[in-house]
């Protein structure tokens, strides 16, 4: 293949890329930003992607993991998810030409689309804790002409160019927690946008910083690789049945022997009773059901399933990545699958075990309450850990290593939005 070739066959997958994350934001409501759109059209992605072909390159997927074990801990990630984050990031801020922007999290793909976004009067820093990373970053940034970007290896959890504030720290690597340096060096009204993992379920939020707190405006579902460092937390599994599992990020205790054979015994089911649109936001059902569970007796826990015990029939999750459940007495509760009727829904829930009716009915009456509300999305609040309960707004707490997380769910009034 001559070099002319080659520039037009990257030219061609890039635009096809682009118009597949274009469609997928669509189909979820959607729109892509017109700055973010030209960025992804720029941006040769293949020079990020060393060893991998051009229909790899631009596959709307995340590529080049690296692992340890069995454990993905870096990625270049997918197109369609980057472009949703700097979305949030310029949805927040306005526009991000004249920014200055830390990107945590590197691999150099991202932070020169960034590089693109802020135009000559911005600046862009990437900092990864992996040397390794970083030296290619560095390596493909050159490649692809943008060497202007500053490349720093080092734990993010700790204050990078400590007498330095950005206007927008984006985060491309799941965090369980919001180190006390995110918030401190970001200029006052500034934007953080991170995958937060909270109760087990991560999504990536868009805060400004108000202060000493940081607000959510704007949230959307995600998936990361784990932050490493001393801001790394352990997510635990436990095996429930071969290919099911319990995801347990909060400080769980499980008993193990309870769940033998759990699952093997008669399934209830319940079911809300409702008719709902497709892109009814389910995400914001699951933190409902969590802060509202976990006030209740027993655990609240993650389920998670492989394909293979799905189609077998072991269990019906409404995602198989993670699912809201409740486990108490020996009685395991989880929100099932959709049942569709046309092309709306009905939310319900499956539960095994001695209280199995009692359980699923329970998570029901929940799921009636949020559609009752009108779907209310959450708003995070991120405060500092030593806030004292009344300086708290209304909501449920949960408490990190450096914060205290409060979400906040406002009901919709019958006819409003």
């Amino acid at each position: 293949m001559t070099v002319g070739t080659m520039h037009s066959e990257s030219a061609r997958l890039r635009n096809a890329m682009v118009d597949l994350v274009a469609a997928d934001h669509a189909a979820k409501g959607l729109t892509l930003r017109p700055e973010v759109e030209a960025a992804l059209r720029t941006v040769p992605r293949e020079l990020f992607t060393p060893g991998l072909s051009l229909e790899q390159a631009y596959a709307n997927a995340a590529v080049l993991k690296k692992r340890r074990g069995e454990e993905a801990i870096s990625s270049v990630s997918a197109p369609f998810l980057i472009a949703e984050m700097l979305g949030q990031a310029a949805d927040a801020l306005g526009d991000l030409a004249g920014c200055h922007v830390l990107e945590v999290g590197s691999g150099g793909y991202n932070a020169s689309l960034v590089r693109e976004l802020v135009g000559p009067s911005g600046s862009v820093t990437t900092v990864d804790i992996d040397s390794e990373i970083t030296d290619r970053a560095i390596a493909c940034l050159a490649a692809a002409g943008y060497d202007d970007v500053t490349v720093v290896c080092a734990d993010a959890e700790h204050p990078i160019a400590s007498d330095h504030r950005w206007d927008l720290i984006i985060v491309t690597v799941g965090a369980w927690d919001i180190p006390p340096a995110w918030r401190d060096q970001l200029t006052d009204g500034g934007v953080l946008v991170v995958p937060l993992r909270m109760f087990g379920i991560t999504k990536s939020y868009a805060l400004r910083r108000h202060g000493d707190r940081l607000v959510s405006e704007s949230h959307r579902q995600c998936g990361f690789v784990s932050v490493q460092g001393d801001g790394a937390h352990e997510v635990r599994y436990v095996d429930i049945a071969d290919g099911v599992h319990l995801r347990l990020d909060e400080g769980q205790q499980v008993d193990p022997a309870v769940l033998d054979g759990l699952l093997a015994q008669p399934r209830e089911e319940a079911w809300v009773g409702v008719s709902l649109p497709p892109r009814t936001a389910l995400i914001d059902l699951n933190l409902w059901l969590a802060t509202h569970l976990t006030h209740e007796p027993g655990e609240f826990v993650v389920l998670t399933a492989q394909e293979t015990a799905i189609e077998a029939g072991v269990v019906a999750p409404s995602w198989q990545f993670g699912t809201p459940a409740t486990l108490h007495d020996g009685t395991l509760a989880y929100r099932s699958a959709l049942r569709w009727t046309g092309r709306r829904f009905d939310l319900g829930a499956y539960a095994h075990g001695p209280e199995a009716a009692a359980a699923a009915g329970r998570m029901v009456e929940h799921m009636r309450a949020w559609v009752d509300a009108g779907s209310p999305p959450p708003v995070l609040h991120v405060l500092p850990a030593r806030t004292p309960d009344g300086d708290l707004p209304d909501g449920a707490v949960l408490d990190k290593r450096h914060s205290r997380l409060v979400l906040t769910f406002t009901p919709h009034e019958k006819g409003t939005p």
